[in-house]
């Protein structure tokens, strides 16, 4: 047991999974019961240090999930300036099921979790290019070739695929960003090939709002990695997406605008493409490993 600044928490033994998830299907069935239970945020113990901070979600003696934010440059990063909100969700909620990419896509019934980052305009906080996004639970069990994801949404907007890892612990889901501010694991039975071509159009709409000069280039390289993909040629996609990467990191700030601020008055262009590549060469991987 050790002493956090708000809350006693308990933690298991490592081995001791399925009573970590019992008692979190419990909390998870009491809190559902409560009355609007889906309206109502969630308890929130938050820790920063240097450019991370780390959120511990619900109840302190039986918390749903942990979620951690790593900025690759922040300014201004507190637990206030990050703008933090959880809450359940209501699964057959129309509102929630128009904002999911596909009815392929659901939220799990374990995990009806939302958690909302949303700096307030005169909050100070800035950062550079990507923010790495970890949302770790006990309440999902994790298999090889798990079809969990993390899925990212302006606020009230559409959500989508934004993985760049999936791994066990029970579950710990991965993504980077270049902005906020709503996230979900959930389950996405789409073929992958079709997700594989959403994240080239994402791809192509970032390099859209760039100068033609800078735009070319990206295109070309887009258009190889869609190319070596139709053909199953991975190890080359892969390699173009390393390319760009690449360029796009050694042009970020000064051809490539990759600043966030609160004030929401400059767009992350490098932030977006460098993510969006993390989570196509992920899904790449995946198209490559279990096939479309």
């Amino acid at each position: 047991m050790r002493r956090s600044g708000r809350a006693t928490l308990i933690r298991f033994p490592q081995g001791d999974i399925r009573m970590t998830r019992l008692i979190q299907s419990f909390t998870l069935a009491l809190l559902l019961a409560a009355p609007a239970a889906h309206a109502q945020a969630l308890p929130l113990d938050v820790s920063v240090s240097g450019d991370t901070a780390e959120v511990r979600i619900g109840p302190a003696l039986s918390p749903l999930a942990d979620l951690q934010l790593d900025f690759d440059d922040a300014t201004g990063l507190s637990a206030a300036s990050l703008g933090l909100n959880a809450q359940l969700v209501t699964l057959t909620s129309p509102t929630l099921l128009a904002r999911l990419p596909s009815g392929l896509v659901s939220v799990p019934t374990e995990l009806p979790l939302m958690i909302t980052v949303e700096p307030p305009t005169l909050g100070g906080l800035a950062f550079e290019r990507r923010v790495h996004v970890e949302v770790h639970t006990h309440a999902l069990p994790y298999t090889a070739g798990s079809r969990l994801r993390l899925f990212k949404a302006p606020l009230g907007g559409a959500f989508r695929d934004i993985t760049n890892a999936v791994e066990p612990g029970s579950v710990r889901t991965r993504g980077t960003t270049g902005g906020f501010s709503q996230f979900i694991v959930a389950l996405d039975l789409r073929p992958t090939d079709a997700v594989v071509a959403q994240k080239i159009q994402f791809l192509r709409d970032q390099a859209a709002l760039l100068a033609a000069s800078e735009e070319g280039p990206l295109v070309a390289m887009i258009d190889g990695i869609e190319d070596a993909v139709d053909v199953g040629d991975f190890a080359a996609a892969n390699a173009l997406v390393d390319a760009m990467r690449s360029r796009v990191s050694a042009r970020a700030g000064t051809h490539i605008p990759d600043d966030w601020r609160a004030t929401r008055d400059v767009a992350n262009i490098a932030g977006e493409l460098l993510s969006g590549l993390d989570t196509l060469a992920f899904s790449i991987g995946y198209l490559r490993d279990y096939g479309p």
